[in-house]
């Protein structure tokens, strides 16, 4: 089985549904075995390299509150990421453009280094970093075991610019509009964080057909050496 899953760094429910997919795999026999493929989904492409407002701030112009609403709404959603066990801190986060974690992540999958998907996911909702600090991305690298000159080279530079592109292009194909969003066997889809029971249940639900519909069937037939008849 394979799971394909749109997300960005900067999506409080993206580390949440990444964080309940984790378990619901970790609940299902033979979950291990998965592949997880991490597709870049950017929320703001056009969102600056530098910090230019409080998460309060942003969050009330976005979704026209008052400071108090938006405080109130953060931290019901901090309380949600906790619950996963996760020291969500998304009150104070460091909005930045997320491209270049993107390209890293990228990077890390083609060696192999899937382990830095979460460390973003905590570099930004728990240590409140800056993502588009390339200081902090090459330290995050290295702690996953990535070469650090390499890992310069390619954030000094535009490389896996194009496979973050592909992977927002196909989002749109599919009509992707939000994000997590989970394509399972390229066929069955799921979208938003959903609850780990209820992904779990999927899972083994999609595993199940699948391995029936992959259940060979024996039949009468004809070859090169004649005819034969099945019983």
């Amino acid at each position: 089985m394979k799971i394909e899953l749109w997300s960005d760094y900067a999506c409080p429910f993206c580390y949440i549904g990444e964080k309940r997919l984790e378990k619901a795999l970790a609940e299902i026999d033979g979950g291990d075995k998965v592949e997880i493929e991490f597709k870049s989904f950017e929320l703001d492409p056009y969102a600056s390299r530098e910090v230019v407002s409080s998460t309060v701030d942003r969050f009330a112009a976005k979704y026209h509150l008052s400071k108090e609403e938006a405080a109130e709404r953060i931290e019901a959603i901090s309380r949600m990421g906790r619950s996963e066990g996760i020291d969500f801190r998304y009150v104070s986060t460091r909005y930045t453009n997320t491209f270049d974690s993107l390209r890293l992540t990228k990077y890390a999958q083609e060696k192999g280094k899937t382990g830095i998907i979460t460390k973003l996911f905590d570099a930004y909702f728990t240590k409140n970093l800056k993502l588009s600090d390339h200081d902090v991305l090459t330290q995050i690298a290295g702690e996953c075991g990535l070469d650090k000159d390499e890992v310069t080279a390619v954030l000094s530079g535009d490389r896996y610019a194009d496979e973050v592109r592909a992977d927002e292009q196909e989002a749109m194909e599919h009509g992707i509009h939000g994000v997590p969003y989970f394509l399972i066997n390229g066929k069955y889809t799921a979208s938003g964080a959903q609850p780990t029971a209820m992904l779990k249940e999927a899972i083994e639900k999609i595993l199940a057909e699948e391995k029936s519909a992959a259940t060979s069937l024996d039949g009468m037939a004809c070859g090169a050496d004649g005819c034969h008849f099945v019983q």
